[in-house]
């Protein structure tokens, strides 16, 4: 079984999501989050439409002693209309994304990532967003990666979405190790317990992402968006409520936010994107740091967890 560091680096940001990042910014952010300690980096091909794979390889070449996941779903085709992707990331689509959770498609999808990462394995590989795919990905995904893993090619098989139901499948029908989920147990919501409940019974380790519940809890002061959509009025009063309970114990909202999951004993690692090195900088400053047991009993009897 793979040793999972507590703090994970997420890729997603170093490819454009949302804003261009430059080549050089790139590396100094991987660069930066090397020279911080962090040791788990997560990526997929869905990410810029594979240079989230490129820029991290490139970084991580010739680096050792690091834990590496990427993901499989979603081929890469060529996509013959000269535009912009569409779907978040601020990159060129020369490439298209294509679905596909077949024995082929991911051995396939796997095949070409380590091309784009340049290197010769990764220690995990998961179902990517298998939300409308859920049967093909429990009969022909999992069972494709569990083959790889057992010539050991692959060091863990995992799945990782937004939601917590299929995960939940993934955990009862198949002999599956890892999780990422993403948004579902945060200080804003913890929908996604039933799952990780079953995930420390099983011993299956949690991967918790979209802790800021994209950007709603990432500052002091709540704002911006929620889920990747504007925050209803209630949601926004209910995160001012539990930063204001958070500036009383002298700890900021991002540092709650990142702490919160990890201390359920499912949760395994928090995996933080970061576009710059002065984010990372920032979070792992702010992860180091501890949070009293007193901040989470009034959150607690305040009604807020």
């Amino acid at each position: 079984m793979i040793e999972l560091p507590r703090l994970g680096f997420g890729a997603a940001p170093i490819a454009g999501l949302y804003e261009a990042v430059g080549e050089e910014q790139a590396r100094a952010t991987v660069d930066a989050a090397w020279e911080h300690g962090v040791r788990l980096y997560d990526t997929a091909p869905h990410y810029g439409l594979g240079l989230s794979e490129r820029r991290l390889g490139s970084a991580l070449r010739g680096r050792s002693g690091f834990v590496l996941s990427t993901k499989v779903g979603r081929l890469l085709v060529p996509n013959g209309a000269a535009a912009r992707d569409d779907q978040g990331f601020d990159v060129p689509a020369a490439l298209r994304r294509e679905w596909d959770f077949s024995r082929d498609g991911v051995l396939r999808s796997l095949e070409e990532s380590l091309t784009r990462l340049g290197l010769d394995r990764v220690d995990v590989a998961i179902v990517h967003d298998p939300d409308d795919h859920a049967d093909q990905a429990i009969a022909e995904a999992y069972p494709a990666l569990a083959d790889l893993r057992s010539q050991g090619v692959i060091g863990a098989v995992g799945v990782g979405m937004n939601q917590w139901q299929v995960p939940l499948r993934f955990v009862q029908e198949t002999d599956i190790d890892v999780v990422m989920l993403a948004g579902r147990y945060t200080l804003l919501d913890q929908s996604g317990l039933p799952l990780l409940d079953a995930c420390a019974g099983r011993g299956v380790r949690v991967l918790a992402a979209g802790v800021f519940n994209s950007g709603m809890l990432a500052t002091a002061t709540p704002s911006g968006t929620y889920d990747y959509a504007p925050a209803s009025a209630e949601v926004l009063g209910r995160a001012r409520r539990i930063a204001k309970v958070c500036e009383r114990h002298g700890v900021p909202l991002p540092q709650a936010a990142m702490a919160f999951p990890a201390r359920h004993p499912a949760i395994a690692s928090v995996v933080l994107g970061a576009r710059s090195p002065e984010e990372v900088a920032a979070n792992t400053a702010l992860w180091q740091r501890p949070v009293p047991d007193d901040l989470w009993a009034e959150l607690e009897a305040e009604g807020l967890l």
